[in-house]
């Protein structure tokens, strides 16, 4: 009966981690649509809002690494279990991480308000609002991939980055030919191209996420491999 107690308070502490993590998720998913708005509008107030709202996220990553030690520590967990703990804690690091690109985001509308308030020159916004809204739905679906354990949509997803690098590539070579063509456009400019720099990342953590969710479900750590191209035909062939 004791072992059986105890196999199900390990459980119940691996379940409770698991909902922080996921609140954490939704936190941050939530401070990067705001930032992004703040970018949009130049409402400096909710800019403001997004970087305070960020020691939450950083108070989430603090409690939630030292439940990761402590069950650790307490329960000595197997192979499985260890792997799980182990991916789960590079979850809430990418996710932490997801919230400072945010809070970037953030600051860099509050500054270009302030900087560009009677400017209309040109649309920072515009120029990366489809990177944003690709990124903002590849981090939704990957939360979403460790929530269910999803291995074959964290497979699909990881091949979604390269597009989004490449987006960001054109963004930069056109944010470029701006700066060159009108020096007018060259504070603006910057801070579209910070943004985007700050969205890409975002995208590269959520794929992160998808590879660290594989790693749960079936042990392997594909960094470094061709396992997502392989695995994505294997996929493809089975449609």
């Amino acid at each position: 009966m004791g072992g059986e107690h105890s196999s199900k308070q390990y459980d119940q502490d691996l379940e409770t981690i698991r909902s922080k993590v996921l609140l954490m998720g939704g936190l941050v998913e939530s401070h990067f649509h705001d930032a992004m708005a703040c970018f949009r509008t130049g409402n400096v107030e909710q800019a403001h809002a997004v970087i305070k709202a960020d020691l939450e996220v950083n108070r989430l990553e603090v409690a939630l690494d030292d439940m990761c030690s402590h069950i650790i520590l307490k329960r000595q967990p197997a192979a499985n279990d260890l792997r799980t703990v182990m991916a789960t804690g590079k979850v809430i690091t990418d996710l932490e991480r997801i919230g400072d690109e945010s809070t970037k985001i953030a600051r860099i509308a509050a500054e270009a308000h302030a900087k560009n308030k009677s400017s209309t020159i040109f649309s920072g916004y515009e120029t990366v609002r489809v990177l944003a809204n690709s990124v903002g739905e590849m981090l939704h679906q990957a939360l979403d991939i460790f929530a269910r354990s999803d291995d074959a949509k964290a497979v699909k997803l990881i091949a979604q980055d390269a597009i989004i690098d490449s987006d960001f590539r054109s963004i930069m070579r056109n944010l470029i030919t701006y700066m060159m063509e009108d020096p007018a456009t060259i504070s603006q400019s910057l801070d579209a191209l910070w943004v985007a720099k700050a969205i890409e990342r975002i995208g590269d953590h959520a794929k992160n996420i998808a590879e660290h969710t594989i790693y749960i479900v079936e042990g392997k750590d594909i960094r470094h491999s061709d396992y997502v191209a392989t695995r994505n035909e294997q996929l493809q062939d089975k449609e």
